[in-house]
């Protein structure tokens, strides 16, 4: 997934002792969680997007960036890449397995834009990017030091991201970006921006496409906050008027940026089978902690649930398996996703009836009003990251091998 040759500049320890060797490592910078003392105490945010204002995202990134600088330096991040970034050459599904050990330590929760840039734009400049491209990203990207957002949807565009309308037009030894980005998280605090833009309007739509690197506090770069309906911005608009891009931070061939886009959308869809086990998680223990037994729709709402979990996790099993073979888990991912809305879903069924009126009555109870921001925020999932109707497409052409829709 990293774009760089498989050779293994150490040995691969047994999972189990690679397993070991992290909880060592995690037990001396971090404190275990408690979940007999968390529960009742502390956040009970659930939220799916985070509800924070400019400041609030600027201080948790600071102290995110810290623990995975940390991380990086102490030979426990980009697990995955060679030596020369700062890896360990360890084979892909090894970082799942430090995020399972990871989970059970109090560290910084990542927000969207840490797995973007170490997930799916630095495997992209890896396997894009020119040898000058690679050693000036892909350190900072990997240790944090710069973090990257996608520029990627457009309002006019929709689903479809080969109808980009953002122009770039060359100028000599640069670029001239015009345009409109939306539903970018991240953007705030990003250094570096992903823009797909058109650069040849009179080709085929998939394939007059170019991908930049665009500094986000580049002159002509505005973002914009979109106010959620639970009252934060987590997501923002991006305008590009007249901003001025070296060809030198071009990712990829001029008119190959379709290709370019796949491969972060398919990085993208390989983490998002994971999305919602943590709510799910907290709806199952918020129903064992009632103080009232449960009704037969809840218990069996909450058996539901359970069951999904399970199934949830094994999906992301057949995930990392298809990693260990080496094979592209393209199917496997979008089951997963699909999965894993649905999960969201049935999360807010679950909550919705064990809370009742509780769950919209701010009284300032632990762990009840809460989860309006699980409410308002997980049917944004059937869109972000692939609308469920990309996977429903996905799966009919690739394992169904129904005929794919004319490229026009």
């Amino acid at each position: 997934m990293s774009g760089i040759p498989e050779s293994i500049p150490e040995p691969v320890p047994e999972p189990e002792e690679f397993r070991a060797g992290a909880r060592q490592w995690l037990s001396t910078v971090a404190r275990t969680r408690a979940d007999d003392e968390q529960w009742g105490s502390g956040s009970d945010s659930v939220a799916v997007f985070e509800n924070w204002t400019e400041e609030q995202e600027r201080e948790h990134t600071l102290r995110t960036q810290e623990w995975e600088r940390a991380r990086y330096d102490q030979g426990w991040g980009a697990l995955n890449w060679q030596a020369e970034y700062g890896g360990r050459g360890l084979p892909a599904y090894y970082e799942q397995l430090y995020r399972t050990e990871e989970a059970a330590f109090d560290v910084p929760h990542r927000t969207e834009i840490f797995p973007v840039t170490q997930q799916l734009v630095a495997p992209a400049v890896g396997i894009w990017g020119t040898e000058e491209q690679k050693r000036r990203w892909l350190r900072p990207m990997l240790r944090t030091d710069e973090l990257a957002c996608q520029l990627f949807s457009e309002t006019e565009a929709g689903s479809d991201l080969a109808a980009v309308r953002t122009r770039a037009v060359r100028e000599g030894d640069h670029w001239v970006l015009r345009g409109h980005k939306v539903w970018t998280s991240g953007a705030r605090v990003a250094t570096w921006g992903v823009a797909v833009c058109r650069t040849d309007p009179d080709v085929r739509k998939h394939a007059g496409i170019t991908v930049f690197l665009v500094r986000m506090d580049a002159p002509g770069v505005t973002v914009r906050p979109i106010r959620q309906m639970t009252g934060g911005t987590s997501f923002n608009e991006v305008y590009l008027d007249g901003v001025m891009v070296p060809d030198t931070d071009r990712l990829g061939p001029v008119g190959e940026g379709w290709r370019v886009t796949l491969s972060v959308l398919a990085a993208e869809r390989l983490d998002s089978g994971n999305l919602g086990l943590d709510n799910a998680d907290r709806a199952l223990e918020l129903a064992g902690r009632l103080p009232r037994p449960l009704t037969g729709s809840e218990q069996q709402r909450a058996a539901d649930l359970y069951l999904r979990t399970l199934v949830q996790r094994l999906i992301g099993l057949r995930v990392t398996a298809a990693l260990v073979a080496g094979r592209e888990p393209g199917a496997e991912a979008s089951v997963g996703k699909l999965y894993a809305t649905e999960t969201m879903r049935r999360t807010s069924d679950l909550v919705s009836e064990l809370l009742g009126p509780s769950l919209v009555a701010d009284t300032g109870e632990w762990g009840t009003y809460a989860w309006t921001e699980h409410l308002l925020g997980a049917p944004g999932y059937s869109i972000a990251g692939g609308t469920d109707e990309i996977q429903h497409n996905i799966l009919a052409e690739r394992v169904l091998g129904l005929p794919k829709e004319p490229v026009r």
